[in-house]
């Protein structure tokens, strides 16, 4: 397909133009068709009966193989059927209850691209005993097993039923995953936009597909996944970037450089904040002081105050964007001079009109009672005069909450503010109420329970008309400003009537190490339902505890060298305030590793996030990321490092949880109480 695709001849095309479109689709086929040898096209079969009705149609007796994409012959005959095909379905929904008119199902196992087994499954065999049911697949057990090396990747031959009703929903609907560690939410909700993509491909090819993460390395984490399932035209972006664009399209001198206190930042992200933003910005309307007047060739006309009053109020009625409105709004007051001089016995015309809306005497009006608006400018005055912020705050913010909101010493303009993330999504708000922003066909947020309340809208605009897949864990909710219920969540992003699932079976995270950290859950999310491993290893825990700090160090050493000697990949996750230190003790060892966190051009040569046989990853930055082995360092100082305790907690759920094989928690410090043994 690919020498196919290569072969093609943009020379052929009847004009330059032509030939320029079809090189971008032949570059763009090209890049759709890499391709990494060591990953199988197929990992499935289904043999069709002959006479089931429950087959697809044109299916019966037929026999087809399953694998990531689409694969063709030299003549066009399909060699691999995709696995979003409505043909492959019954590969991840059919059961010996409910065949779906398939006979065999067939699963390939492979290592580094070689077929090494497969095992056949009779589905109109008779139904099972209990001790049959019991029985697993050997090859989706090992594929669940295989150690974690490098970034995060697809899952299309593990899909699981639950998984793939969530994966095969709708594009018309919305989808909030609550999962908790392991559970592949993030999996599903990337496979989900794989799926849309291709079930709409052109409607979803104009509109557009986004991918919100967490942070950048989250991203760099999974940035694979799509390509390896032939999808190259998602976005991928954080909320930091994504408000970020709308500052630099403001103006270029916008940037986000400041930091909140917690309190600040969580009243900032506070909804109610919206309607703040929203009354400081309709306040620009004036009423008008004098009536307009308009001269034209030798007469002059007027309209009166009241006539301006009525055509203003007719506006905002209408609900449109306040910039929409004021572009309206000079040929309203146009066509009232037009109907004025028809009333006069003249004939004008839609030229007259025209010609009157763009006048000078018309613009200066419209600028003194309808003024533009740069957002920047009115969070500016929103946050940095009082007067302004009482009038659009009353009854909404208290005075304490209003002084806390005031910066103390104000800026001189908006190109100097050291504008913070908080403040970048408030000028976010009032762009949209200024001027709709643009709406893609399908968005999915990912940590979604750590966005705030303006965050969450935020990211609601970019799917306004079109869906989202909303995936989250409220027990790993760790910023100051998280969600704490899901119907909240959803009612600021503007799905209310989103689907809830959830997602309790965990196929990365061992049961040893998971029912340790779920000791934390009746403090941390109560009402959450514990999650259970499906995984028939157990995982190994390890706490080792130092008599000081210089022992602790030697322990860590320790646990590093045994970790690093094993299959797979190394996470060392350790509190923010003690990356320094800890990069010292690795340098000192002389071992390689990549920090998270730092970009890539900032690291050293060759070293690479989860590329390397050690990441070392501050406790902020861990939500997401999964790693072979892990070696987790002072549990207490991580839960310290939050601004209150169930925070920490939060945070220490989420590192506690990023092991698929090991777990070695090295402490000098005494382990948080809430961790002790029932």
């Amino acid at each position: 397909m690919r020498e196919r695709t290569a072969g093609l001849d943009s020379s052929a095309a009847g004009d330059w133009v032509s030939q320029k479109f079809l090189e971008s689709a032949i570059f763009l086929r090209m890049k759709a068709l890499a391709d990494d040898p060591t990953v199988p096209l197929f990992f499935g079969r289904l043999d069709y009966d002959d006479h089931d009705p429950g087959a697809p149609e044109h299916s019966a007796g037929e026999h087809f193989y399953v694998g990531r994409r689409h694969v063709s012959d030299e003549v066009g005959d399909p060699m691999v059927v995709d696995w979003r095909a409505p043909i492959s379905l019954p590969f991840y929904r059919a059961s010996r209850t409910e065949p779906m008119g398939v006979r065999l199902r067939r699963r390939f196992g492979f290592q580094h691209g070689a077929m090494t087994a497969y095992e056949d499954e009779g589905l109109l065999d008779p139904v099972p005993t209990a001790d049959d049911a019991a029985e697993h697949s050997a090859i989706l057990e090992a594929e669940i097993e295989r150690p974690r090396v490098g970034p995060m990747r697809d899952i299309v031959a593990t899909i699981q039923p639950e998984q793939d009703v969530i994966v095969r929903a709708s594009l018309e609907d919305s989808v909030c995953v609550q999962g908790a560690p392991g559970t592949g939410k993030t999996a599903v909700g990337l496979h989900r936009a794989a799926y849309l993509l291709y079930t709409h491909r052109d409607q979803l090819s104009r509109q557009g597909v986004l991918v919100v993460g967490p942070n950048a390395s989250f991203l760099r984490y999974i940035g694979d996944v799509l390509p390896a399932l032939g999808e190259i035209d998602a976005q991928q972006t954080t909320i930091e970037e994504l408000v970020g664009k709308t500052l630099g399209r403001l103006n270029a001198k916008y940037v986000v450089r400041g930091e909140d206190a917690p309190e600040v930042a969580t009243l900032k992200g506070d909804g109610r904040m919206a309607e703040v933003l929203r009354r400081a910005l309709w306040s620009r309307v004036r009423v008008p002081d004098e009536g307009l007047l308009v001269p034209r060739g030798a007469r002059r006309w007027r309209l009166a105050t009241y006539e301006i009053e009525e055509t203003v109020a007719a506006l905002r009625a209408r609900g449109v964007r306040y910039g929409a409105a004021r572009a309206m709004l000079p040929q309203r007051l146009a066509h009232g001079i037009l109907v004025k001089m028809e009333l006069a016995g003249d004939s004008p015309d839609d030229r007259v009109q025209d010609a009157v809306a763009r006048g000078r005497e018309v613009k200066r009006y419209v600028d003194q009672v309808w003024p533009a608006v740069d957002p920047a400018r009115l969070v500016l005055a929103v946050l940095g005069d009082s007067e302004v912020l009482a009038a659009a705050a009353e009854g909404i913010l208290t005075d304490d909450e209003q002084r806390l909101l005031l910066w103390p010493k104000p800026p001189k303009g908006p190109g100097s503010a050291r504008w913070s993330l908080a403040d970048a999504v408030l000028i976010d708000e009032v762009a949209d109420l200024v001027e709709r922003t643009h709406s893609m066909g399908h968005v999915v947020a990912d940590e979604a329970q750590d966005l705030s309340a303006m965050m969450l809208r935020a990211v609601g605009r970019r799917c306004s008309t079109g869906s989202a897949t909303v995936l989250g864990d409220l027990a790993q909710a760790t910023t100051p400003w998280a969600s704490r219920s899901w119907d909240d969540a959803l009612g600021h992003l503007g799905k209310p009537t989103a689907h809830l699932e959830q997602l309790t079976l965990g196929f990365r995270v061992p049961g040893e190490v998971i029912e340790y950290a779920a000791r934390l859950l009746p403090v941390v999310a109560p009402g959450l339902e514990p999650p259970r491993s499906v995984r028939r290893a157990r995982g190994e825990l390890d706490l080792r505890a130092a008599d000081s700090p210089r022992h602790r160090d030697d322990l860590l050493a320790e646990a590093v060298a045994a970790a690093r000697g094993r299959v797979g990949s190394v996470g060392l996750i350790v509190p923010d305030a003690l990356v320094g230190h800890v990069e010292s003790l690795l340098g000192s060892a002389g071992i390689p590793h990549a920090t998270l966190g730092e970009e890539p051009a900032d690291l050293d040569e060759g070293v690479v996030e989860f590329d390397v046989p050690l990441d070392l990853v501050p406790a902020s930055l861990a939500k997401g990321l999964e790693f072979d082995h892990v070696v987790l360092l002072e549990p207490a100082a991580v839960v310290a490092g939050e601004a209150d305790r169930t925070t920490g907690l939060r945070r220490l759920y989420v590192c506690l949880t990023r092991a698929v094989t090991s777990l070695v928690v090295v402490h000098a410090e005494e382990i948080p109480a809430e961790l002790a043994q029932h």
